[in-house]
């Protein structure tokens, strides 16, 4: 596949553990992973990128920054009584290549292994990032290209080319139920990336440019105002904040190839998924069990709708619950080692099956995935569950 080609989605990015790939990335990989080296001592957030199938740790100060064209695990360690809880999280780019996701899928359960099979796995997808996932930081940035494609560091102090131009769309996360959750994502740089309801960023060489759309949200604004005081922070350069209601305002929509007959309403879809209400109002919620007690390995529906719970789960096997908004994968204590090697092809498969149960503009394939362990349930599992 050509660098930043772009997965299509509804081919699993994630069952490839078992497959050359695994093989491929066992044999890049040393006994002992570099980068596990002292996690899970001490709480706190760690990230890495996935570089050419090794793991490399990504600069602190771009925590929350990502491109699409790439593959990372997040690792979030945190007081639980007097031990540590883990989150692992792997987040793939939407234009993230077969080898980076799948390197990406099997490191992320390799470092469960590593942090004894106990800590809570989360698959991340660009265009639907979890709550989780975005609660661990301040704002997430998304930007265009990727490792693969020659970008490596971005050096502030060096002067970009004359016609340089970044249009970064600053928007409230669709589906996160935090008011404060915004995401700064690089769009085209033409006035058909611009809409009413967000602020829009434009760099220059010489000047930085803010657009706040007509129906944008005051925490827009606050967000955007952040993203800019970063930009200055390693050269002074002159900002110009406009708002579209403005006549002034034109002047950013002649900078992105607009004329005199380009005129509101401005509108563009945001890059993102939509919010999961609407799928989660199609899709009721359904338990289903994976099991090889009959002698081969089986995934049939246990019980569907309001009175699925606790009880429900054996531990001898693995279950899969679809809450309609997200799916979770439960590991039973005393589930078999192939039960416990197949949840994430099984789980993958699943939800890319969603695509096809629903209308078509539906974004259900993209649901969130976590696994949990028996005994180590996180409190969002268990009011899933009871829900």
């Amino acid at each position: 596949m050509p660098p930043n080609h772009g997965l299509d989605w509804r081919d699993s990015n994630v069952e490839l553990v078992g497959s050359d790939l695994d093989h491929k990335v066992k044999y890049n990989s040393a006994a002992t992973e570099p980068a596990w080296q002292g996690l899970g001592e001490q709480p706190g957030l760690r990230v890495w990128r996935i570089e050419n199938f090794q793991v490399v740790a990504w600069p602190e100060d771009k925590y929350g920054q990502f491109h699409e064209g790439d593959s990372y695990i997040c690792v979030h360690s945190f007081k639980l009584g007097d031990k540590l809880g883990h989150d692992i999280f792997f987040w793939l780019g939407s234009k993230t290549t077969q080898d980076e996701a799948g390197t990406a899928a099997y490191k992320a359960v390799e470092l469960d292994e590593f942090l004894h099979g106990v800590a809570t796995q989360h698959r991340e997808l660009q265009r639907e990032p979890s709550d989780d996932f975005a609660a661990l930081f301040p704002r997430i940035r998304i930007l265009a290209g990727g490792v693969r494609s020659g970008f490596t560091h971005v050096d502030t102090d060096t002067e970009e080319p004359e016609d340089f131009s970044m249009l970064l769309r600053v928007f409230k996360h669709p589906t996160s139920r935090r008011a404060d959750a915004v995401i700064v994502h690089e769009v085209e740089p033409q006035w058909q990336s611009l809409d009413e309801n967000d602020v829009f960023i434009l760099q220059r060489p010489d000047k930085i440019w803010v657009w706040q759309g007509k129906k944008c949200s005051p925490m827009e604004k606050a967000k955007a105002a952040q993203v800019v005081h970063d930009l200055t922070l390693a050269k002074h350069i002159d900002v110009e904040v406009l708002s579209e209601a403005e006549a002034r305002s034109r002047t950013i929509v002649s900078m992105l190839g607009g004329d005199q007959d380009t005129t509101g309403p401005f509108q563009a879809a945001r890059p993102m998924a939509a919010s999961r209400g609407s799928n989660a109002a199609q899709r009721p919620r359904k338990l289903f069990r994976l099991s090889d007690e009959a002698g081969k390995l089986q995934f049939n529906k246990v019980r569907e709708g309001s009175s699925i719970g606790k009880g429900d789960l054996v531990s001898d096997d693995v279950f899969v619950l679809d809450t309609g908004s997200g799916v979770w994968v439960w590991q039973g204590a005393q589930a078999s080692k192939a039960e416990k090697a197949a949840w994430i092809r099984v789980a993958e498969s699943y939800v890319r099956s969603l695509e096809d149960d629903t209308s078509p503009s539906s974004t259900a394939y993209l649901a969130p995935i976590s696994k949990v362990v028996e005994g180590h349930e996180p409190a969002a599992f268990l009011r899933a569950l009871e829900a």
